[in-house]
């Protein structure tokens, strides 16, 4: 008997193996609406008969069947490229059709297995072991077969006349994961038990843990004096809350101990976690999604007018240290973010910008994507907060670059 948290159809990942043939055996049993996800990476030589295998068993059976049968091309590490590879394809199957989620075949052993990798590996995690159900990119993930063992769910596939296949990679002991696999699925029930109630005990002291964290952050920031008046644990809780927005990555506690440092005892900072960047601004700190370089050109007055940009805009002209106005051999006009050695000549002499950055205090991360005008001969003729150059003002200027 199997629990699912609500009606509807849902989608069922099968890799031909004797946990997710179970799970869709499960599912039919107890009349739960579904259909199949299968995910061929063609990393093995049985791959091809498997796919056929599941096919003709949803066709059987009368169930919709998704097969992603492309070359599976990745750089890095396999196991998490085709995790992404595989979750990509469901939730686009989930959204296309409307299923409920995607019920994934994990289960005790796995749930086992998991946690001792924590442990052995030091990460400072989300939750310990596995979550009954969690959310991948805003789509459900839900987990019905936590309660079975491996041995369980081979006895169920054999007793009902199931079919499934063995992933004879999973007896590669160079890999960690196998190697603990191996030794859990020899574990006595008393072991089971024991291990359980510390993953327990484990994520009760989690969960109160990350109340308390939650309690320091406002609108995606935290004050850095807050934070640094935090006991490590909680540090280490709030630190993942602000990274783990737009990722799904377990960070290695050495990770997170070295974000850690730098927060506690640097003034300004910009931290490239997976592609996002922690910064800080005014005392509080928060996550970035890209400080990449840009540069924008515009053929004409008409052409700029009105532009939204992530790092400025350009709106209607008024007076003041975002304003400027053209002359006609300006043109094309660029904007893009501010240089190393970008300088502005102004009323009173020529004003480097990085000097600008220090006099104002402004943030390590704005430096990086402040904008500057530049015209066509190279010069720049306006930094917004500062001004525009000596040529270039006038009582009523053409636009203003606001930052």
């Amino acid at each position: 008997m199997i629990e699912i948290p609500h009606l509807g159809t849902w989608l069922i990942a099968v890799s031909s193996g004797p946990d997710s043939m179970a799970l869709l055996h499960m599912c039919l049993e107890e009349k739960i609406p579904c259909a199949v996800a299968h995910v061929n990476y063609h990393v093995r030589a049985q791959a091809e008969e498997e796919e056929r295998y599941i096919q003709s068993f949803c066709e059987e059976k009368h169930i919709p069947c998704h097969i992603l049968n492309k070359p599976f091309e990745y750089e890095g590490n396999f196991e998490a490229n085709a995790r992404n590879y595989r979750y990509d394809f469901f939730r686009k199957l989930i959204q296309e059709n409307h299923y409920c989620g995607v019920l994934v075949g994990h289960h005790q052993d796995d749930l086992i297995e998991t946690y001792l990798m924590q442990k052995e590996k030091h990460l400072v995690v989300k939750t310990y072991g596995l979550a009954k159900e969690n959310h991948w990119k805003e789509i459900l993930v839900y987990r019905p077969l936590l309660d079975y063992s491996k041995k369980t769910l081979v006895e169920y596939c054999k007793k009902n006349h199931i079919q499934y296949y063995e992933d004879h990679t999973n007896e590669d002991s160079q890999y960690v994961r196998n190697r603990i696999r191996k030794e859990v699925i020899n574990y006595s029930k008393e072991k089971r038990d024991s291990i359980l109630e510390e993953i327990k005990v484990a994520n009760q002291e989690l969960f109160t843990i990350r109340q308390e964290a939650h309690l320091h952050i406002r609108e995606g920031k935290v004050r850095i004096d807050d934070y640094r008046n935090q006991k490590e644990e909680v540090r280490y809780t709030i630190l993942r809350f602000l990274i783990e927005k737009k990722n799904q990555a377990n960070y290695s506690l050495k990770h997170i101990q070295s974000i850690d440092e730098i927060i506690l005892h640097q003034c300004d900072f910009v931290i490239d976690v997976h592609n996002q960047y922690l910064v800080q601004e005014k005392g509080r700190m928060f996550v970035v999604d890209s400080l990449e370089p840009y540069t924008i050109v515009f053929s004409s007055k008409e052409d700029m007018m009105p532009h939204k940009h992530p790092w400025f805009s350009i709106e209607e002209g008024k007076p003041g240290v975002y304003a400027v106005t053209f002359l006609e051999e300006d043109f094309p006009i660029t904007i893009r973010n501010a240089r190393e050695k970008d300088a502005i000549l102004m009323r009173f002499g020529t004003k480097s910008v990085h000097r600008f950055f220090i006099d104002r205090h402004i943030p390590l991360y704005l430096r990086r994507v402040w904008p500057v005008v530049v015209n066509s001969k190279g010069t720049i003729i306006l930094v917004p907060g500062l001004g525009c150059d000596i040529h270039h003002y006038s009582i009523n200027p053409d636009c203003n670059v606001i930052k």
